[in-house]
């Protein structure tokens, strides 16, 4: 009778229990040329939330030729995740050398092994037309033919080969693809739109048999004026040229949406998702990995805006705080209740209006305070200053 009645009463906790959302593979894109002290901070705190590292490795631009990333080994070592070279072929290039681009990928694959790197894998973004595909697939099953048979091959792949016949080949010459949802398209149209990403997912899930992942943008561009063409996009570098910038900026909250709905309803054969790019302390254009990782998690995402204060012997240092996990815009305007001030100014970003009872900072100009962030907008010479009556407009 005992075993009955426990019989029942667990089939009862089963059929009420709230079954979460398998959760996706989540990895990381390193895309910078160039590595600096800013990677050691940036992969310790993406370990928890980051399973593998997709390194920029080797790049074949037209008429300039190959240039390889100059990476910091024994870091890669030290972190241990699985690793995998990344090779990218412009889309540009008039030609596929295949003789020469195998030789160029196995000579870089064979000097990271010598400096004690384990490959996980190979992957090869070409962002070849459609008209291309077959030239493309044949370089494929060549270079497969010339890596060792236990090295996965995977290429980055574009929605508009969706509209290929010679899409399901090109997939059966290598074992994963990562479909690129992001920065397809005419940039001034934005960098992401996540409900023709989730098309695009779905679409591909029903052509390849094969597991593919999903890249996905925690960056921004900004867009520059071009006489009589399509606007010049500034990325990590910036450009030297003039003109009024247009910012874009992948909207977290909508990768996190995006996120949501893949984790409760996962199109066939979807591995994961993977997060370009890597984002150091010093990149500008990029999500902080506290938003990052929160998105990747699925948090819910709130900026905490507010503005403290530390004072020494009547000197205020203003400051703007975000302790939330969301990168946010600095605010338009900020106004504090203070008294008896001999001094104050604004520094960089700001300007400042004072009044006998009033410091009001207005914003010059457009930048972001990141999750868990601090930035001096001015300071402040007074009697006192009242914290609890600032005001803060987004």
């Amino acid at each position: 009778m005992r075993f009955i009645v426990g019989l029942f009463l667990g089939i009862v906790i089963a059929g009420c229990e709230q079954h979460d959302a398998r959760p996706l593979d989540q990895q990381l894109y390193i895309w910078q040329r160039q590595w600096t002290p800013a990677h050691a901070v940036a992969l310790r705190d993406s370990r928890q939330d980051f399973s593998t590292l997709r390194v920029l490795a080797l790049q074949a631009f037209p008429n300039a030729g190959w240039s390889r990333a100059r990476i910091d080994a024994p870091l890669l070592i030290a972190d241990g995740r699985p690793l995998i070279a990344v090779i990218r072929l412009d889309g540009q290039l008039k030609a596929l050398d295949q003789d020469q681009l195998t030789t160029q990928i196995l000579q870089v694959l064979a000097d990271w092994q010598a400096q004690g790197l384990v490959l996980s894998g190979v992957e090869i973004d070409h962002d070849a037309g459609n008209a291309r595909l077959p030239a493309y697939a044949e370089f494929l099953e060549h270079l497969r033919s010339a890596l060792p048979t236990s090295l996965p091959l995977s290429i980055t792949a574009l929605p508009a080969w969706l509209d290929s016949a010679q899409l399901p080949t090109l997939l059966q010459t290598v074992d994963s693809s990562v479909l690129q949802v992001h920065a397809v398209s005419d940039p001034r149209r934005g960098l992401f739109d996540p409900d023709q990403a989730l098309k695009w997912a779905k679409a591909w899930a029903r052509i390849t048999d094969k597991p593919f992942f999903l890249a996905l943008p925690a960056y921004g561009v900004a867009l520059l004026p071009d006489d009589g063409g399509a606007p010049v996009v500034e990325s990590e570098v910036q450009l030297e040229r003039g003109g009024e910038r247009q910012e874009l900026l992948a909207d977290p909250q909508q990768l996190r949406q995006l996120g949501k709905a893949l984790r409760e309803d996962p199109p066939a054969h979807l591995a994961g998702l993977i997060w370009f790019r890597l984002p150091l302390a010093t990149d500008r254009r990029a999500w902080s990995l506290t938003t990052l990782a929160a998105v990747a998690r699925g948090d819910q995402l709130n900026s905490q805006l507010g503005v403290t204060l530390s004072e020494f012997d009547g000197l205020y240092d203003i400051k703007l705080d975000n302790p939330g996990n969301l990168d946010s815009a600095w605010p338009a305007r900020i106004i504090l209740k203070a008294k008896n001030c001999e001094g104050a100014d604004a520094l960089a970003g700001y300007s400042l209006q004072q009044s006998p009872d009033l410091l009001t900072f207005t914003r010059l100009r457009d930048g972001r305070l990141p999750a868990g962030g601090q930035r001096v907008i001015g300071w402040a010479r007074c009697a006192n200053i009242d914290q609890g009556g600032s005001h803060v407009d987004p």
